[in-house]
């Protein structure tokens, strides 16, 4: 008797097994199926045709890996120009404001000075007696020569000479210097004022006079910033140096168009970590803007590295619950003579982005990613009437 208990008991107790697994095995797929579902989407012809969705593929892309960095846009020294005149005047003519672009040849300011009209004067003077005292040195040379004339006639002469064409060079260069062009003074174009130009292309930095003051020699006019040579400087830290180089891609935003992303190249690494074991990184700019004035401040990409990746478009890759997802194109089926178009959410894994391509991996590394069809427009749509679906789902 007691035997035949123990049979019964060791019988019922291997049913009970039994049906515990044949429990465990469909609360397993149903709970895959339920996940399928919740990763699956579809939408009618009409949703999909309102939608607006478009299809691609995954394909491989160059993308580099960047280092964020803080700068400012600048120049160097010597880009930097004072306008001044070697003789003071009283400021005839001069509207420039700071931050007024400029052109080379561009005329600045004009300068009034009664000394101006001295100096031409004694330059044209100069050119009067030119032609005499070089006919008179010609006429001793001859005589000295015919022993006429004693040599001391002829050493005045050549002295005379030879003192006035010095005296005709050093006016000349002192005219030029002032902005006098003599070619015009010798046409008879004498002048109390005169013009400053602009040396270079760029902008006024600061303006120091106005209409009506005397400036003197010392003093500055204005400074021009010359734009042909402006360039961004970064902050580079000291664990972040040995990745960059020479050559390398920069994109860089100002702090009034954060979206707007512009490039230059490293060109030049400082050699000297400061204080704050940093040094500046100089880049080259690939494109001159008007709206790029020194001083200001800019949010940098400094591409490190580049690789050969699987990317998606930007907005193709989604975020939900903290991770990311890409959605893939399933097909048309027809089912009681509606048209449904299915798509799957496919979590990935996101890398570096670059030009508006993100570089994606596959949460699930069985699956092979250039055989999805991709969803490049339309994937926050598609998001949206999932997780409503699910929540409408979760109702019930």
């Amino acid at each position: 008797m007691k035997n035949t208990i123990q049979y019964i008991s060791s019988i019922m107790m291997a049913t009970l097994i039994i049906m515990a697994s044949c429990n465990s095995i469909t609360d397993e797929a149903v709970q895959e199926e339920n996940h399928e579902e919740e990763n699956t989407v579809e939408l009618t012809q009409a949703q999909y045709d309102q939608a607006d969705i478009k299809i691609g593929t995954i394909d491989r892309r160059v993308i580099g890996s960047e280092l964020m960095v803080n700068g400012v846009i600048d120049v160097p020294p010597q880009s930097n120009i004072s306008i001044n005149i070697p003789y003071g005047g009283f400021v005839k003519y001069i509207d420039m404001l700071p931050g007024t672009s400029v052109k080379k040849g561009q005329l600045l300011a004009t300068i009034e000075n009664p000394e101006f009209i001295q100096f031409q004067q004694d330059y044209l003077e100069g050119l009067a007696n030119q032609e005499f005292l070089k006919a008179e040195f010609e006429r001793q040379e001859e005589l000295y020569n015919e022993k006429v004339a004693s040599g001391k006639s002829f050493q005045q002469a050549k002295s005379n000479y030879l003192a006035n064409e010095a005296r005709i060079k050093t006016m000349e260069a002192r005219l030029r210097l002032i902005g006098f062009i003599p070619s015009k003074i010798r046409d008879g174009a004498i002048s109390a004022s005169v013009n400053i130009y602009s040396p270079v292309t760029g902008s006024v930095r600061e303006v120091y006079t106005n209409m009506g003051n005397y400036v003197n020699p010392k003093d500055v006019i204005m400074d021009i910033t010359n734009s042909e040579d402006l360039h961004v400087e970064l902050t580079i830290y000291e664990n972040d140096i040995p990745r960059v180089k020479k050559g390398q891609r920069i994109r860089f935003s100002l702090a009034n168009s954060p979206d707007q992303w512009r490039e230059a190249n490293v060109f030049l690494l400082g050699s000297n970590v400061r204080e704050d074991r940093s040094v500046t990184v100089h880049g080259h700019l690939k494109q001159l803007s008007e709206d790029l004035l020194p001083g200001m401040y800019v949010t940098a990409k400094v591409e490190t590295d580049s690789d050969e990746v699987w990317a998606v478009p930007q907005s193709s890759a989604v975020r939900f619950g903290g991770k990311y997802y890409i959605f893939s194109y399933k097909g048309k089926q027809i089912e009681n003579g509606q048209s449904l178009h299915g798509f799957e959410m496919v979590e990935v894994i996101r890398g570096y982005t670059e030009d508006d391509y993100t570089h994606v991996t596959l949460a699930e590394s069985s699956r092979r990613i250039g055989d999805i069809k991709l969803v490049t427009q339309g994937a926050f749509t598609l998001l949206a009437k999932a997780k409503n679906s699910e929540e409408e789902g979760g109702g019930h």
